[in-house]
């Protein structure tokens, strides 16, 4: 009993906060051919979006979604060659969305181009209350967190701005019955 009380005391912390990017990932800007280090969070995510337009309709929508965010973390490395990184690395992450509130919703994985993508959100009281995208290639890794009340079905508009990466998404606009 007092060891499962000193595990929870442990573990409860940790299951309060937000994901970190892993110190361990600072590591790696220096073997990097390219680093993309993108780091808004509270105020300065506030004022970032007030530089998107409110006329222009896309940017009138990711000003809207950036409301609800309390940050927005990006680290991206691009490598000369590979096993610049390890499966440690990405591990680090990997581990801190696997407590209480987190699921697992998408993992991609090619042997033979050898790259994976895995896609995390954490639950919170039916909202979704933050998302984790780590995408691991041979010379490339890419570590995406966002973290406050995201909108899902806006969450594409965010793509292309503030260094997260553009994700093309393909919306049927014919009805379900519709065959044409």
């Amino acid at each position: 009993m007092r060891s499962a009380i000193l595990i929870l005391a442990a573990v409860w912390p940790l299951a309060a906060q937000d994901v970190k990017l892993p110190a361990s990932l600072n590591r790696l800007a220096g073997k990097a051919a390219e680093v993309v280090d993108v780091s808004l969070d509270g105020p300065l995510l506030k004022l970032a979006g007030k530089f998107l337009s409110k006329d222009d309709s896309e940017e009138a929508k990711v000003r809207a979604l950036v409301a609800g965010l309390k940050g927005i973390y990006v680290k991206s490395f691009e490598f000369e060659k590979e096993g610049e990184y390890s499966e440690e690395d990405v591990e680090a992450v990997r581990a801190q969305v696997r407590g209480p509130g987190w699921s697992r919703m998408l993992g991609v994985a090619s042997r033979k181009d050898r790259e994976n993508a895995e896609v995390y959100m954490k639950l919170d009281g039916g909202r979704v209350a933050g998302l984790v995208v780590l995408a691991a290639e041979p010379k490339e890794l890419t570590v995406v967190n966002i973290v406050g009340d995201i909108d899902i079905n806006q969450l594409s508009e965010l793509g292309g701005h503030f260094g997260v990466p553009a994700v093309e998404v393909h919306r049927d606009k014919k009805p379900a019955g519709n065959k044409e």
